[in-house]
């Protein structure tokens, strides 16, 4: 299209244009993208966190309808946990799709923090009385990040508490 005073008008982006704001797009995403790995690594932590809770306010229900005891387990070997319940034969997993093992993620490690309990052990109990012992657990990401999941009670619910909290 030409204008009035015979000169064609440039209604688009030139090659070079798009070139240098693509150069300039990377460059920032670039800069941005170390303190983004960051954030995602504090996510799972915080997901991790919430995982647990989920689990043990399930578990402490499902102890209380059916009269039984309930463990939330710590495989630190298999970096999972899971529930288990009491049967006949001891304790085993049911075999439904909610008390599926939950992996943990490579960056997080757990450690569980139960006063009085022997060293080595790696469950939480939730009694049919709706009762669960004192315990904690602290997960930390490979940043130092780290978060409590915490009962002072045992007729309290589990929290997600920051580590450094000790109220």
């Amino acid at each position: 299209m030409t204008s009035s005073t015979g000169r064609r008008s440039n209604d688009g982006f030139t090659l070079l244009e798009l070139v240098l704001v693509m150069l300039i797009i990377c460059t920032l995403l670039g800069m941005a993208a170390p303190s983004l790995r960051g954030f995602f690594v504090s996510r799972k932590t915080e997901d991790t966190a919430s995982r647990i809770v989920s689990l043990t306010r399930l578990a402490r229900s499902m102890a209380v309808s059916e009269g039984r005891v309930y463990r939330l387990v710590f495989d630190n070997e298999a970096r999972s946990f899971y529930l288990v319940a009491e049967g006949a034969g001891g304790f085993q997993r049911p075999h439904t799709g909610m008390y599926k093992p939950f992996r943990t993620p490579d960056e997080v490690r757990l450690a569980l923090q139960a006063p009085g309990a022997p060293p080595g052990r790696n469950y939480l109990e939730f009694l049919p009385d709706g009762r669960v012992e004192v315990a904690s657990v602290r997960i930390e990401d490979m940043k130092g990040g780290a978060v409590l999941v915490r009962c002072d009670a045992p007729t309290e619910q589990f929290r997600i508490t920051p580590a450094e909290d000790s109220s």
